[in-house]
């Protein structure tokens, strides 16, 4: 059950940071193959001098709309998967929104069943 985390710069409209939640969501739907309505997702917005990155980390040339995506999940750890979810996200963001493909990272954290309680403070 994949929790996203959506970090970018303050001064986006809603618009914007909704259908990056909306893009992220398909993919976790779609590509990693987590039950359609499972959607956690938190966006974030910082201050400038709050959202710390290097611009040209291996090699990248990033703007201030670097946006920064972690998925927390129990599926779609396969190799495979997650190079497909990568590229899912990438051109997505890049298609609908002219995100530059420099300006987004993404990170993946797969846990166990029993790492998540979904309510009531009982396991899952």
């Amino acid at each position: 059950m994949p929790f996203a985390r959506i970090d970018l710069v303050q001064g986006k409209p809603a618009s914007y940071r909704s259908a990056i939640a909306d893009i992220v969501y398909r993919g976790i739907v779609d590509v990693l193959k987590a039950p359609d309505g499972d959607r956690f997702v938190v966006v974030g917005e910082h201050q400038a001098d709050n959202l710390i990155y290097d611009p040209d980390f291996l090699g990248f040339s990033r703007s201030p709309d670097f946006i920064l995506i972690q998925v927390t999940s129990t599926v779609g750890n396969a190799r495979e998967t997650k190079f497909a979810f990568y590229r899912f996200i990438a051109d997505e963001l890049k298609r609908k929104l002219s995100v530059r493909p420099d300006d987004i990272m993404i990170n993946m954290v797969f846990v166990a069943r029993e790492d998540w309680s979904f309510g009531n403070g009982e396991p899952w």
